[in-house]
């Protein structure tokens, strides 16, 4: 039976079973829908209209490292499509600055102020309720294909505990530097991958985690699906097929990255990415073209099984873009127009780009300016799938849904106070030992950042100077102050 008849059945006998104990049948109708929220069941949006849901996750990418997005040179033709039919945000906001913290925010809701930990060291936590716990409360079958690096307990916050029903992947964070490894986790097991033992290159990960997306669409549902594809590039380390390097071969004028070849780090992240890269610009437009054309498998299956209408995908990037293991993200101009990078609070480390296509609710292309952020993406999703959170056990989300903007007349969402903290961690970038603390706010126009709790609040005028290089602090006394109490109540 699928979930769509045991849902209607469950409801219409709970309705003939209590219209025998009362005459006030609106009452009881009212009480009985109560009951269908409160085990999760989707009386608000039936089976038929809900849309299946692919988030694709990108590793470290840059605002302005898709063609859609400015003048880049890497090619990405498939994610530009996705976005000449759907929306382009332009003001939208990773969770943080690096991998973990941004993840958490992402799968739980929650912006800084409700994490308990905001540095690179944090993990979910066995209590967490993720999106694809409310996703499978509302009837949805849900996969995780790719890195996933925020549970370290087996059994308790692996992602079949998280409320996947399946999953291929990358479990820990450090798995997730390695473009070819020997090891992927599926369903909990280790999967030895033999044709990358030994130093070989045999299976480029996120080619793998496309082509499970791919057989997992292809599967018979009875329900909607949800989908997290996420790749773990174009971070480093760099490597990609060689095809797709080739198309950059003699493009741009290269300085070798040579890892630990001499036997000593040539920087502070050779330790992780000990390989030398003969042309590292090469490789990674390289990489960054090789995760378009694995976007364009996705666009395409969704074609051939006829379902790419109703089906709402995301495309962005987990935070601003990596200067590891011969990365060089001023060589790519890869915030621009905004400044920093990866590890950064200015806009360049938390300002990604975030395109939506849902053909069967979007017809018309536009660009949208609102800012919004990762902890915004649970509500909208339950709110898509007509599940109501206040029925949902242990649910803690500052976030909003922007379920309103994903239409052709779009409905804005009111203007609010968005936040980031970060722990930056002391010498080695992965030593998990916390040394300053990063703030940033956003509300409206106004930005602003802190780095270090002793360090003074600037504030910029983010929409007329995106680079923030004028601080209004001293001009603008009064707005100042408002950051100032808002970064002093949540520190650390």
């Amino acid at each position: 039976m699928s979930t769509k008849i045991l849902h209607k059945v469950i409801s219409t006998t709970l309705f003939l079973m209590l219209t025998r104990v009362s005459s006030n049948r609106l009452v009881v109708a009212l009480w009985v829908l109560g009951v269908g929220f409160h085990f999760g069941l989707p009386f608000e949006v039936d089976a038929a209209e809900r849309p299946n849901i692919i988030f694709i996750l990108a590793d470290d990418l840059g605002f302005n490292q898709l063609g859609c997005y400015g003048s880049t040179p890497i090619k990405t033709p498939n994610i530009d499509r996705l976005a000449s039919h759907g929306i382009r945000f332009t003001q939208a906001y990773a969770g943080n600055t690096v991998c973990s913290p941004s993840r958490v925010s992402l799968f739980t809701g929650r912006d800084s102020r409700l994490m308990d930990n905001n540095s690179n060291t944090v993990q979910l936590r066995g209590i967490d309720i993720t999106i694809a716990h409310v996703l499978k409360r509302a009837g949805y079958d849900t996969a995780l294909f790719g890195k996933y690096s925020i549970g370290s307990q087996m059994g308790v916050t692996d992602p079949l505990a998280m409320g996947f029903d399946t999953w291929l992947g990358m479990y820990s964070i450090l798995e997730g530097h390695r473009q070819y490894p020997e090891v992927l986790w599926q369903d909990g097991k280790k999967l030895r991958i033999k044709e990358n033992e030994g130093g070989k290159k045999g299976e480029y990960a996120q080619e793998r985690f496309t082509k499970e997306a791919i057989k997992y669409i292809h599967q018979p549902h009875d329900n909607p699906f949800f989908i997290m594809l996420a790749f773990s590039s174009p971070h480093a380390e760099l490597a990609a097929p060689q095809r797709f390097v080739d198309q950059y071969q003699d493009q741009f004028s290269e300085t070798p990255y040579v890892g630990m070849v001499n036997g000593e780090a040539s920087d502070k992240y050779a330790w992780y990415y000990p390989e030398p890269v003969e042309k590292p610009h090469a490789v990674f437009a390289g990489m960054v073209t090789a995760l378009d054309e694995y976007v364009g498998q996705i666009m395409a299956v969704l074609e051939d099984n006829g379902i790419a209408d109703n089906t709402l995908i995301f495309f962005t990037s987990d935070n601003g873009p990596h200067e590891e293991g011969g990365g060089d993200p001023q060589f790519f101009q890869a915030s621009s127009p905004y400044q920093g990078k990866k590890r950064d609070v200015y806009d360049g480390g938390i300002h990604v780009p975030m395109i939506v296509s849902w053909p069967q609710a979007i017809t018309n292309a536009r660009v949208d300016d609102t800012p919004w952020t990762f902890a915004d993406v649970l509500p909208t999703f339950a709110e898509v799938a007509g599940a109501s959170l206040d029925s949902v056990p242990r649910i803690k989300t500052n976030g909003v849904s922007i379920r309103g903007l994903l239409q052709d007349k779009p409905i804005s969402i009111p203007e609010r106070t968005l936040y980031w903290e970060f722990g930056m961690q002391v010498g080695d970038p992965n030593s998990g030992i916390v040394g300053e603390v990063y703030q940033a706010a956003r509300r409206g126009a106004w930005k602003a950042v802190r780095y270090g709790m002793n360090a003074p609040v600037e504030i910029y005028d983010i929409e007329n100077d995106p680079g923030e290089q004028n601080d209004l602090s001293k001009k603008y006394p009064i707005i100042h102050g408002e950051f100032v109490q808002l970064f002093e109540a949540h520190q650390g």
